[in-house]
């Protein structure tokens, strides 16, 4: 497990705790974000916390068409935009 999947698997943890969500276990490469546990309000904080610890916005820094529908889809926007930083 990279580093960066490692941040945002601990980030989806404490997002879900501050919005009394409940994740799914284990969160795989293809689980649907949809089904994660995750509501709305739970992906906003999520990648809003993830600007601040990172540095950085995949969500308005590229080009990205639709929304990313599963954890590994979310990690390789993520990835993608950390490799051009």
């Amino acid at each position: 497990m990279t580093n960066l999947e490692q941040q945002i698997r601990q980030t989806m943890q404490q997002v879900a705790e501050l919005s009394d969500c409940q994740l799914v276990d284990p969160i795989d490469a293809d689980t649907l974000l949809l089904e994660c546990g995750l509501d709305s309000l739970g992906y906003a904080m999520l990648v809003a916390q993830l600007e601040e610890d990172l540095g950085f916005d995949p969500f308005t820094e590229l080009a990205i068409d639709t929304y990313p529908s599963t954890f590994t889809e979310l990690l390789a926007i993520y990835q993608q935009c950390a490799s051009s930083q």
